[in-house]
């Protein structure tokens, strides 16, 4: 079982962070710590003696009830292997009052060895004892591997002094305090009194993992300065650096220098395959953008773009500066023209043409018109980790229908049987009937759902243990947000919704890797009448998601849990007071975005394909809701080359 692998074959996440704090330090050396460093690592814990009336945001705390270093130290010890020692390989225990590089750490355990017991830090012999015995001072922070058991503690050692925190622990003599070890040196620097952390130079210093004392907030956020400079220094060097090894290797390909992308290390623009994917520029200046959003031709340049251009500006007079000054300076008079697109093979690429006041050595100024182009590369892909839903969750599919969706609703339920009920999986569907006023009158007569009552009743009968009600609604106006309140209020709290649309095929894989609220762009094929012109349809596994396109325009499925939905819905009652028409304006996605503060997931979901239909767009809904559904029907007709084709075509009929 895929989603399960990591359990199931026994892997650990790699590190775990105690830092070990005090009530009258809480608050200010530690909120320093979690502003600092706390991002960095993957799980942080703070453990104190006794608890603060007011514990920080964003800081999980754990209580001991007594203030004792030793106790404190011996019981965090305690807590950590009862409660994740089976879970990490590593554990760092660490201080309050020192500032640790988290990315070295990191670095750290990722060359260490899980397969032998470690205990590292800075090196320390206790006073007056066996000269072989050592341990790791609390003060620099020290590292502790999970095969080497913190159970095995003694109670006969007495301490010596608050910084032997481990000297209430039996490890092995030749553990402890072991640096270097594998390779892996443990770097510490003593802090003096008075430190101008900016003025240290010595390569000590630059080295350290841990700096220890820190005596108050503003030199620990002076440290983190510094240090972030350094490691930036460094990234820049290293860049530079296999700049230049690119430089050199790019000759020797058969290419040549002309093989060359710029800027180095950076993928090649891509190159359009035909006129209809060349990827167009966006034209701008300091006042205004000339694509809007709203798909007017001229808009204010606010919020974050007016802040994009903004520093790509000074990024291009930063860099001008820094090449040609102390012959040169340049200063910004205007910009005359920008352009930037987006390139998705390699980041954000802009093209500026400034007015520039040039200063000579002399003093002798004069004004010149330069381009410059920029790109900001995209950065390293970063894996978000999502739990998946477990065995024990069942989803709940909410599938609303019209009058409009009767003729493929029996696709719905066929591949519903199949993908679900024939797998066992622990999911349900409710049915939605929405009737038009008129029909509701009817129904005693003639019911326009009858037919899809009875193949309900024909999948009930053939899978005895399945059972699916539906909801029966009459309105005019099938507003999705009144429709989910009817459905909120008939299922517990901790339902996990998921919100279809007739036309989506139900795939359990998709439905196992939802988190918190997912609002998937689905796959929507072209209509085959444009594409195929007649032709049999492609089936083969190297035409999935060829022909069709991926709708934004679409909000029809969603992925929540009720409890969710209702904390959002109940801030927006109170917002709207009685004023119901509002609701028909707005989707559920609306709702979580300005009424929840969860994150909202929205991406191309190729787990999810539709077969071409044209949908039916109520004219009664809101302008931009009837509007979305129109442009869902034009884009997915066919691509730009189909209709072209099909336009040719016609025009070449009607000619003979």
């Amino acid at each position: 079982r895929t989603r399960y692998i990591q359990t199931e074959l026994g892997f650990h996440e790699r590190l775990f962070v105690a830092v070990l704090t005090s009530k009258a330090t809480l608050n200010t050396l530690a909120v320093a710590v979690n502003k600092t460093v706390a991002h960095h690592f993957p799980r942080l814990l703070y453990f104190t003696g006794l608890r603060s009336a007011k514990v920080p945001p964003g800081m999980v705390l754990v209580a001991h009830g007594d203030e004792r270093p030793i106790w404190l130290m011996y019981e965090t010890m305690h807590y950590i292997h009862q409660h994740f020692g089976s879970d990490y390989d590593w554990f760092y225990i660490m201080q309050d009052d020192t500032y640790a590089q988290a990315e070295q750490v990191k670095a750290l355990v990722s060359h260490l060895s899980i397969n032998q017991d470690v205990y590292l830090g800075r090196a320390e012999e206790f006073i007056g004892g066996d000269e072989q015995a050592r341990y790791c001072h609390g003060g620099f922070g020290y590292l502790i591997s999970r095969s080497l058991s913190v159970e095995r503690r003694a109670s006969a050692r007495t301490a010596r002094g608050e910084g032997r925190l481990l000297c209430g622990l039996e490890f092995p003599t030749r553990l402890s305090g072991s640096c270097p070890f594998q390779g892996q040196h443990y770097h510490s620097y003593e802090l003096a009194k008075n430190t101008e952390p900016e003025k240290e130079e010595e390569e000590e210093f630059r080295a350290a993992l841990a700096v220890h004392p820190v005596s108050d907030m503003t030199l620990m956020y002076r440290l983190h300065k510094h240090f972030s400079r350094i490691q930036l220094d460094r990234a820049y060097q290293e860049i530079q650096d296999l700049q230049m090894q690119i430089r050199n290797l790019t000759a020797l390909t058969p290419a040549g220098e002309a093989g060359l992308t710029w800027p180095v290390g950076i993928n090649a623009p891509f190159l359009p395959k035909s006129r209809f994917e060349v990827i167009s520029w966006d034209y701008f200046t300091e006042q205004h953008l000339f694509s809007c959003p709203d798909g007017s031709p001229k808009c204010e340049l606010s919020g974050a773009s007016k802040a994009d251009v903004s520093e790509i500006i000074e990024s291009a007079l930063e860099q001008l500066n820094s090449r040609y000054q102390p012959l040169l300076r340049f200063s910004k008079r205007q910009l005359l023209n920008g352009y930037r697109r987006f390139d998705p093979t390699r980041g954000m690429e802009y093209t500026l043409d400034l007015l520039l006041e040039v200063v000579t050595q002399k003093g002798h100024s004069h004004v010149l018109a330069k381009r410059v182009s920029l790109v900001r590369p995209l950065s390293k892909v970063e894996i978000i980790p999502m739990p998946y839903v477990t065995e024990a969750t069942r989803v709940q599919l909410v599938l609303p229908l019209t009058v409009q969706d009767l003729d493929f609703v029996a696709n719905f339920l066929d591949m519903f049987a199949m993908n679900a009920l024939d797998t066992h999986d622990n999911a349900l569907l409710t049915l939605l009937f929405i009737y038009h006023p008129y029909d509701a009158q009817r129904v005693s007569q003639v019911d326009v759902f009858a037919g899809v009552k009875a193949m309900v009743g024909e999948l009930e009968k053939r899978y005895a243990e399945v059972k699916i009600p539906w909801i029966s609604v009459k309105t005019e106006v099938p507003s999705q947000v009144k429709l989910m309140d009817i459905v909120s209020k008939k299922h517990p709290v901790d339902t996990l919704f998921f919100l279809a649309s007739v036309w989506t095929e139900i795939n359990m894989e998709f439905l196992n890797s939802n988190w918190q609220v997912f609002f998937p762009v689905h796959f929507q094929e072209f209509n085959p009448a444009l594409v195929y012109r007649g032709e049999q349809t492609a089936s083969s596994s190297t035409d999935f998601l060829r022909d069709g396109h991926f709708d934004r325009h679409s909000f029809a499925e969603a992925c929540f849990y009720n409890s969710d939905y209702m904390t959002a819905r109940t801030k927006l009652a109170a917002d709207i007071l009685d004023r119901d028409e509002v609701l028909e304006s707005m989707e559920v996605f609306d709702v979580f975005l300005h009424y929840s503060g969860l994150h909202l997931f929205r991406a191309v979901e190729p787990g999810l394909v539709q077969k071409y239909a044209l949908r039916s767009c109520n004219p009664r809904l809101s302008e931009e809701l009837y509007h979305r559904c129109v442009l869902s029907n034009l884009e997915g007709l066919a691509s730009r080359s189909h209709l072209a084709t099909a336009l040719f075509e016609q025009e070449q009929a009607n000619s003979t």
